[in-house]
């Protein structure tokens, strides 16, 4: 395993309790449009690319870089742990298909956090077409193992502000997609697991993303720790599915705050719909459910304190006014 510096750890305790950063923007200054790759950088198992690990190409990126540069990844199972380290900005990690290109690793994170399969620490950062799959827990498809006991394995980490996910999959069981801290957007992407699934203090906004529960447990443990933390995560679209039953989130913070809108929920969310986790008071709660569909959207059992928000309420969840407030997700390629 490798030493991480004392100044990285650091840098992550600060992401934890502020989204807000001094994210530059890329290509500044430049003959290059905003959102324009400067230069494109491939990785193939075959002979045919510039490297054959993913991290090695990461590595090839020069610290303080400002210009967008595009890794884009052959099809193949990149056996491997990819770190993006926090002065790494403006990285695009592209693969063929979110089917075909895919990073493994076999990680756990019950006494050690860093053991995610990916990890992105670095602000201006873009996947598409890729997915980060973590397999200590299930194999590559997310079917369970049963001969071992579950612990925390994280598929991926998200450190970074401005980031963003186009057709992305994150496969795990428990805690698969930490979503630490900062801006991010998440567009049309797979996310499965079954306890705890999507966690952390993110701000972060999915769009038309399907959500494939695979077991009882938490879709969501948000952890917001104030009235003025600005973190949450709010669904707009998409599909909640699979087998087994799930809470829509449970509080992992005294703040927590969720929202689905417009989404499709099958008969794995839980009647109840929400739960505290005994960490919260619930009038400090913002958990909300607005124009869901289907079979498991129906209100009659969930607990009397979830959120009903009015249409002034309910402007503070665009995309736009909620993560999107200086226009960077059109100024990334």
């Amino acid at each position: 395993m490798k030493v991480v510096s004392t100044l990285y750890y650091l840098f992550i305790i600060f992401q934890l309790f502020s989204w807000k950063s001094n994210a530059k923007q890329c290509n500044k200054n430049t003959k290059f449009a905003p959102n324009q790759v400067v230069y494109t950088i491939t990785v193939s198992q075959s002979r045919n690319g510039d490297f054959n690990k993913i991290q090695q190409a990461i590595d090839s990126i020069p610290s303080g870089n400002d210009r967008w540069i595009r890794i884009y990844v052959n099809p193949g199972r990149y056996w491997e742990k990819v770190t993006i380290p926090y002065d790494k900005e403006c990285i695009v990690l592209e693969g063929h298909s979110p089917i075909d290109t895919a990073i493994l690793y076999n990680g756990n994170h019950e006494f050690d956090r860093t053991s995610s399969t990916f990890i992105s620490s670095a602000d201006n950062f873009v996947a598409k077409k890729i997915s980060f799959k973590n397999v200590y827990n299930n194999d590559e498809n997310g079917k369970i193992r049963r001969n071992k006991s579950i612990k925390p394995a994280v598929a991926a980490s998200v450190y970074g502000d401005k980031s963003a996910f186009y057709n992305c999959i994150f496969i795990g069981y428990q805690d698969t997609l930490w979503d630490v801290s900062g801006r991010h957007y998440f567009k049309s992407c797979l996310i499965k697991g079954a306890v705890d699934f999507i966690w952390g203090n993110g701000q972060s906004y999915f769009e038309d993303c399907r959500i494939n529960v695979c077991g009882d447990g938490f879709i969501t443990a948000q952890g917001r720790t104030s009235a003025e933390d600005t973190s949450g995560f709010v669904f707009n679209g998409g599909f909640v599915y699979g087998s087994g039953q799930a809470f829509l989130g449970r509080a992992y913070k005294p703040y927590s705050r969720v929202i689905y809108q417009n989404t499709h929920f099958s008969h794995v969310v839980h009647p109840l719909g929400w739960d505290n986790w005994n960490v919260a008071l619930e009038n400090q709660i913002t958990y909300a459910e607005v124009n869901c569909k289907g079979v498991g959207a129906k209100k009659d059992g969930r607990v009397p304190w979830e959120k009903t928000l009015d249409e002034s309420q309910l402007s503070k969840y665009t995309r736009q006014s909620f993560v999107d407030q200086e226009g960077w997700i059109n100024q990334q390629p």
